[in-house]
This record gives structure tokens, sequence and C-alpha cells, in this order.
């Protein structure tokens, strides 16, 4: 559905808590104090220090609009995501005298909505929560779903509680002063999507190469509104991920160990193009996938300027950092695979030689 220029996705939940929509569009900041609704008095937005500025306007917008507004800066991107940021996000709730009937309000990419909505799921149990995500990554992932986390030293989002949020606002504005290299990484997730359901998101991009990088194009606003359709349609039907909600990991188990392995120096976006030609090759190679279609995972990705090798020492501890992930059950392995484009299904691979063997295929 389209109202005044925006694009309401819902996602459908089988309690009230668990139904709200996605927003996308431009200029959306003015409909947040109806969404917050009148119950709510106070409310925490957390910000990175990259966003200062932006972080300071929301606030001052829900100040003109009635509300006692506080930002909570943390550090940027992974750095944010860490136990010693969400307890300072509480300190700041309990000293503000936040209650159950208040709310937090993120402002950022995908590493803020994940500790945001953190703070949100484990404050009072349980406080409402509204993403405003500002990066390509946040807007087609992070920010819609209800999964919330936070990192340890031995890997990624192993703590976590699933949030629904109250609402996501996808404001395309936010796109004009993102780096390029942040839009380009944020495409990842967005290839996935067409890779695991919509094959109408790869044909754009293959058609309109320069295009989707274009933050003002109606090129890249059909992606960003596909790729949200195809979350929103997958996390209705299974808000926990206890069934097709693991599809959308693919390509993350290796992207995942990546991240680790780089101590979150990589983006996750390039992480995760990597794990989606590795998941391709696997796919490949125990003959679920046709040799063209693994082969577009190259194509497509490396159109975008995208990275789909890493480095062949690093195996070891790749396969550590896999074993860790959060698919695993006992000593299997479980990847996400394809039988073909928009067919994903699971795989478990109780002997890691045929991982060493798709792995070599990438590597360089």
């Amino acid at each position: 559905m389209t109202t005044d220029d925006a694009t309401i996705i819902p996602v459908t939940g089988s309690t009230p808590a668990e139904t709200y929509d996605v927003l996308v569009g431009r200029g959306l900041l003015d409909r947040l104090p109806a969404i917050l609704g009148e119950r709510v008095r106070r409310v925490l937005v957390i910000h990175p220090r990259a966003l200062r500025a932006t972080g300071d306007t929301v606030r001052e917008e829900l100040a003109e609009a009635g509300f006692t507004a506080v930002t909570a800066e943390i550090p940027d991107a992974e750095e944010g995501k860490h136990i010693q940021v969400a307890a300072f996000c509480w300190q700041v709730l309990g000293q503000n005298d936040f209650t159950r009937s208040d709310a937090v309000v993120t402002v950022g990419g995908g590493a803020v909505t994940d500790v945001g909505g953190f703070v949100a799921a484990t404050w009072l149990r349980g406080v409402r929560v509204v993403h405003l995500p500002t990066s390509l990554l946040g807007m087609v992932d992070a920010a819609v779903g209800g999964k919330t986390g936070i990192n340890t030293s031995e890997g990624k989002n192993l703590v976590g509680a699933f949030h629904p949020p109250a609402a996501v606002l996808v404001d395309l504005d936010a796109l004009a002063t993102l780096p390029q290299n942040e839009l380009v990484t944020g495409l990842a997730e967005v290839v996935k999507c067409g890779f695991i359901a919509d094959p109408v998101i790869l044909e754009l991009i293959e058609q309109h190469p320069d295009a989707v990088r274009d933050p003002a194009s109606p090129v890249l606003r059909e992606l960003v509104e596909r790729a949200v359709r195809v979350k929103t349609e997958i996390v209705s039907e299974d808000l926990r991920e206890s069934g097709r909600r693991e599809f959308l990991n693919y390509g993350h188990t290796l992207g995942h160990a990546i991240e680790l392995a780089e101590r979150y120096s990589w983006r996750h976006g390039a992480a995760v193009s990597v794990g989606l030609v590795f998941a391709a090759e696997l796919s490949r190679m125990v003959g679920r996938l046709s040799d063209a279609d693994a082969d577009r995972h190259r194509t497509v990705l490396e159109g975008l300027g995208l990275p789909v090798t890493y480095r062949r020492d690093r195996w070891a501890s790749l396969l550590d950092g896999m074993r860790r992930d959060k698919k695993s059950r006992g000593d299997l392995l479980r990847f996400v695979v394809l039988d073909g484009v928009g067919r994903p299904g699971m795989l478990e691979v109780p002997d890691t030689s045929l991982l060493f063997a798709a792995y070599q295929e990438i590597a360089s």
C-alpha cells in the first residue's frame, strides 16, 4: 500500500505485539510522534557518534512534539554492539526514570538497531522501540524482523532476543549522505533476497548497474521495497527462526566467520558477499545448484564491486567460527543452500572435507 509517497509494508504476527508496519519513503520523521502514541512520555534516542547531528535532530523533533527526549551516543558500527554499551544505555534509562510505557528510538545502521533493539527488549522486560535505519543494510535487513543482539568475543549476535519494533521508518533521504562503499556493501543483503526469493531483484541489478548505486533512483527504491517484502513475508510466517526464517541466513554462516576472523574490520555486507559465493559453491558441489546459477552469484556481486574471495590461509579460523554458528546442531554444521534461484533449503554437513573443497573454489 502506498500513501503520501510512503509505501507501507506490513509484518503480521500471531499477536498484536508482533504486528507492525515498515514504511518506505522520504521525509518520514514527522510520522514518528503518532507512531509512538499518546501513552509514551519519555523517549531515548540511541545513535552512533557519526550521526550525532541526526540524533540531535530527532531528539529536538520529539521535544517539540511534547515528549521528554534524551539521547545516548554509542560507538560507531560493530564497536557499539557490546554488553558495556548496552549497560550504558540501561544506565541512561534508569537515570531518567523510564517506565514500561516509554520508548526507545534507534537512529543508525544495522549495528545500532541490533543493540538498541536489545536494550529495548531487556529494559523492564520490554519497552516499545521504533527503528529509523540510516544505512541500506539497516533498511533491508537489521531493522526489520525483530531480531536483536550484541557480540561477544566468541562470535557475532550470540546474545540477543526477539523483540519486534512498533514500526520501522525507512527514510530513503538518509541514503543521500551514505558513503558509496556503505551503499554498495548493503546491496549484498539485497542480492541475497534475490537469490532466495525474488529473481526480479537480480534482473534489476543486472539491467541497471549504475542506477542501483544512485540513492535518488527509482530503481534503488524498488530494490529496497522488494528486499523488505521478502523479509517481511518470511518473518510474518516465522518470527522466531524455527523454520523458513533460517533461509534469510543464506551466505551468513561463512560471512559471520569472516567478520570474526577480521575482528569486525570488514563490513557485514562485504563478508556476506563472500559467504554467498561460498554457499553457491557448496550448493553446486552437492548437486543442488546448476553451474549457471552458481556462476551468476559471482557476476552479480563482482558487477557491484563486492568481494567474492577470501584468504586461503584462514580456513582453520573460519571453520572454528562456523562451528559457533547459531544454526549448528550439536556437531553438525548446517548451511542454507539453493536448489535453484528462489528455492532455498538446508544442508547438514557431517564431513568438513566438503566445506574445505568448496572453500578452495573461493580462496585467494
